[in-house]
């Protein structure tokens, strides 16, 4: 299992320390023993109202935060339950991050965090970011080396693959929590959870950083401010009622003297100075406002409940895990949403496609497309992407797996008549450029035959159609694209102003002696993007999440 052990909380003790001790709470509670230890007979109450005061904001606090912090585990663990695909019997399986075994082998791609430790068995210009482990924000080098690995898949079997090793270990090894910067893999998890490298990082570091809210900080300044000035008024006073007391200025209603140099007892002095010092503990007391930690304290438990009680947050299942926490919301002015996942159904539909001049409609029609061109075009599809697509043997529907923009692309390629691993073992990948944020395209080198290799491209449709000096129309003739290049880009303006994410398919033919044979030669192979043929330009659509969205960012706003 990759769960993580949780932490106890230790016998009801704690909750005085869940509870904190602020500067208002240990200026009190020094007032308050005394109070109590010499005001038994006369005035207890003041020390004992103070007492409850201080009890009453420490249980207050403490048991908010426990039953808070409880329901909060479950609601953590809940978020940490990730969902991630693994190669299981020849297929891509989507499971729980907390269902991941020993044995599984999980790809990888730009992006990922690496789930579990692991050794790399398959991959393409991998680099990763372990900045999370090392601390170094420079993403590791690495150098190649060939290993042997056998997979489920025919086309896979008793193939070599490349993969990137790191130069100071000299080993493949991935760690958890680690982040894929750039290229695609797969690697072979070797231990999951408390085992791992980051297990054992996180199960050493405390989850709660005692970190203070503005409010707090504030209300320590005021604290700290008052509790000079009366303390050093208390002192003051203290100190010019001891020398009265002592040289016999301090005398009683009847005009005599209260303490004269020996001729009073001893009792009595003490009596005397007892009295002295409960004035300036009076001081202090006074000086600080007992009332205000617990208005503070029962005015955050109060607004918990009422963002608990509110059916806006029930329905989200909304846990506030520390009173804090709502002084902390309430100083929000701006919300920041995250669209993918949340806005929408992170989930893309192909409602578009342009091949050559021609508007396919509908865009899965492939009567419309010349054998030629769908073909190649099938071809760049199944070889140039991440995802994957899988058919069962007992004839059920077919499972597409891998990014949104993947899976939309190959749900369309399967309504055009792509049979992914027919097509993918009848050529072989000489090799990758991955997709990247940088050059926002990705492009694969495949041998089709002795002496033919194709090199596909695809990407964001602008740039890749910069590259292209062709494009084959849906008849499958080769056409100049100088004339109609402002066509294309109409297109692109156009799908792009409907709020279509576009993607541009291109190849180009290259010549096989010109491919470099070498392993270390290969893997450094920068791929032509010169003089590509434009296959097809395709828009996809977001799916909206929810219905009443519009309704949901007014009431935010």
């Amino acid at each position: 299992m990759w769960a993580l052990p949780l932490k106890g909380w230790g016998p009801i003790l704690a909750l005085y320390k869940l509870g904190g001790t602020s500067t208002w709470q240990a200026s009190l509670t020094s007032c308050e023993s005394p109070s109590l230890m010499w005001g038994l007979k006369e005035g207890w109450y003041d020390g004992g109202s103070i007492a409850f005061a201080v009890l009453l904001v420490i249980i207050v606090t403490a048991v908010s935060d426990y039953r808070q912090s409880l329901q909060f585990q479950n609601l953590n663990q809940e978020k940490q339950n990730i969902q991630l695909e693994v190669m299981r019997g020849g297929r891509r399986v989507k499971i729980s991050i907390f269902d991941i075994v020993v044995g599984d082998v999980v790809p990888l791609k730009i992006g990922d965090q690496v789930p579990a430790d692991g050794v790399l068995i398959a991959g393409h210009s991998l680099a990763i970011d372990e900045s999370s482990m090392t601390g170094e924000s420079k993403i590791v080098s690495h150098l190649y080396l060939l290993l042997l690995y056998i997979l489920s898949k025919p086309c896979y079997s008793y193939t070599w693959h490349l993969l990137q090793v790191h130069k100071d270990k000299k080993a493949p090894f991935l760690m958890s929590g680690c982040k894929v910067a750039d290229g695609v893999g797969a690697m072979l998890v070797t231990s999951v959870g408390i085992n791992t490298e980051w297990g054992l990082l996180m199960a050493s570091i405390s989850d709660d950083t005692g970190e203070e809210t503005p409010l707090q900080v504030r209300l320590n300044g005021v604290a700290t401010f008052i509790g000079i000035v009366g303390l050093s008024v208390a002192v003051s006073v203290l100190g010019v009622l001891l020398i009265r007391y002592f040289t016999g200025y301090t005398k009683n209603p009847d005009g005599k003297s209260q303490f004269i140099r020996g001729k009073t007892s001893i009792s009595d002095a003490v009596d005397g100075a007892i009295k002295i010092f409960t004035i300036a503990v009076t001081i202090v007391v006074v000086a600080v406002p007992e009332g205000l930690p617990l208005a503070v304290t029962l005015t955050l438990a109060y607004s918990m409940r009422k963002m608990m009680a509110d059916k806006a947050l029930a329905t989200e299942d909304v846990q506030v895990r520390r009173l804090s926490a709502c002084e902390t919301m309430g100083s929000a002015t701006t919300i920041c949403s995250d669209k993918t996942g949340t806005l929408t159904l992170n989930q893309m539909t192909v409602v578009e496609a342009y091949v050559g001049r021609k508007k396919i409609n509908p865009p899965d029609d492939s009567s419309q497309l010349a054998p030629g061109v769908c073909s190649l075009l099938l071809e760049g599809i199944a070889h140039n992407t991440t995802g994957n697509v899988f058919v069962p043997k007992d004839g059920g529907g077919i499972e597409v797996s891998g990014s949104p923009t993947e899976k939309a692309i190959l749900h369309w390629a399967v309504k055009l008549g792509l049979n992914f691993d027919q097509v993918r073992s009848e050529s072989a990948v000489l090799h990758v450029f991955p997709f990247n944020s940088e050059k926002k395209r990705g492009g694969v080198a495949v041998k089709v035959n002795d002496s033919e290799v194709h090199i596909h491209w695809k990407g964001a449709a602008e740039l890749v159609l910069a590259s292209c000096n062709g494009y084959l129309d849906s008849n499958g003739c080769l056409q100049s694209i100088e004339e109609d290049k402002d066509f294309f880009k109409a297109a692109i303006h156009d799908m792009a102003a409907s709020s279509l994410r576009c993607v541009a398919i291109a190849y180009r033919l290259y010549d096989s002696d010109k491919v470099p044979v070498d392993v270390e030669q290969l893997a450094q192979w920068i791929l032509p993007e010169d003089s590509l043929v434009l296959l097809a330009i395709v828009g996809m659509k977001v799916d909206i999440k929810k219905q009443n969205l519009l309704h949901s960012i007014h009431y935010c706003s």
